[in-house]
């Protein structure tokens, strides 16, 4: 009986010992995880507390809401720089996923994109070239992205999609339009993949909205839906201040049910002299396309 005794007290002790060691790899494992969030955490607020560059006749504003599934970071993010020859970039940017991973890769695509602006101001040859940049790293992540650049000189908008939702256009003489221009396909999928461009020549006064799938799509609610939903909102905004038209459009994420991450980036452009409120936006009805606007063009 005493030698059972003995056997089962060192039994204990090794089990006590497993479980010691086990916690502690547990433990490790925590403050690592924690760590890593931090970091991504941090990278994500830089990215977007980044200011947005004001320019002569467009004014930028940006909102972001974070996941409601999972950690409080994701991949989506705008952003906004002033280029070599004079003109500003913009872009917006929603890599797969609301994770470290994400948030990780999203850091790396803004730097991809302003680095690549440095060489060339063209949104086509800028989303191609961090494309190829992003399949040469090889991540399992893919993006999609909405790149514009703005001459202030000549009033020039051009753009090019990869993947990305479509943008919202509306004037305040009463046209609006879903931008339903050609595209590509998201970053970081085939190297060598062109983007088509469409070049604008923007006249009177008005917003161009740019938004992620978080802000218009969500469980049982289609993305034509929450689109519509957001024209409405630009058609009848387009007059006021870039930060409250943003703060109203990223509201549709609350309609939508999202559990997805999103953001918003408004560009008013026009008279900035005189910059109305919403006011009483009433209930949203159906969006009719009254028409197109001034020659969008292949580039």
């Amino acid at each position: 009986m005493a030698h059972r005794r003995t056997d089962s007290a060192g039994a204990t002790r090794e089990l006590l010992q497993e479980l010691g060691d086990l916690t502690g790899r547990i433990l490790d494992q925590i403050k690592l995880h924690q760590a890593r969030v931090e970091l991504a955490a941090a990278l994500q607020r830089q990215v977007l507390t980044a200011e947005l560059p004001d320019v002569p006749w467009l004014r930028a504003a940006g909102r972001y809401t974070p996941a409601r599934l999972g950690l409080d970071i994701g991949g989506d993010w705008f952003d906004g720089f002033r280029m070599p020859d004079g003109s500003v970039g913009f872009a917006i940017g929603d890599v797969q996923g609301h994770d470290v991973e994400a948030a990780a890769l999203m850091g790396q695509v803004r730097t991809c994109l302003r680095a690549v602006a440095t060489a060339t101001t063209d949104p086509a040859e800028v989303l191609a070239h961090t494309n190829d940049l992003l399949v040469a790293m090889a991540s399992e992540l893919f993006v999609t992205c909405t790149f514009l650049r703005f001459d202030p000189a000549t009033k020039e908008l051009r753009d090019a999609r990869a993947g990305h939702v479509p943008a919202v256009w509306a004037t305040t003489g009463g046209h609006c339009e879903i931008v339903l221009d050609d595209g590509g396909l998201p970053l970081g999928i085939n190297a060598g993949e062109h983007y088509p461009s469409s070049r604008r020549h923007l006249t009177g006064t008005g917003a161009f909205v740019l938004l992620t799938d978080g802000v218009v799509e969500g469980p049982g609610y289609p993305i034509d839906d929450g689109l519509k939903r957001v024209a409405d909102l630009v058609g009848d905004g387009c007059g006021a201040e870039p930060a409250d038209l943003a703060a109203e459009v990223i509201k549709v994420a609350d309609l939508t049910g999202h559990s997805d991450d999103a953001a918003v980036l408004v560009l008013r452009y026009g008279d900035l002299g005189d910059l109305g409120d919403l006011g009483d936006l009433g209930d949203l009805g159906s969006f009719a396309d009254p028409g197109g606007f001034v020659d969008p063009g292949e580039g």
